[in-house]
């Protein structure tokens, strides 16, 4: 039974250093905003209604 405690002990203390640094990286990184522009070939482009 201590060994399985071990383990389980072990599972959560790397479970919360996980999420600490997803909460980490949520928080102190800013992504770069950019305009993205992708062409389109005309052909794929729907008919034009009349």
């Amino acid at each position: 039974m201590p060994t399985l405690v071990r383990i389980l002990v072990i599972l959560v203390i790397l479970a919360g250093l996980g999420f600490a640094v997803m909460v980490a990286l949520a928080t102190l990184i800013q992504p770069d905003m950019r305009e993205i522009t992708i062409p389109i070939p005309p052909d794929r482009l729907p008919a034009p209604r009349r």
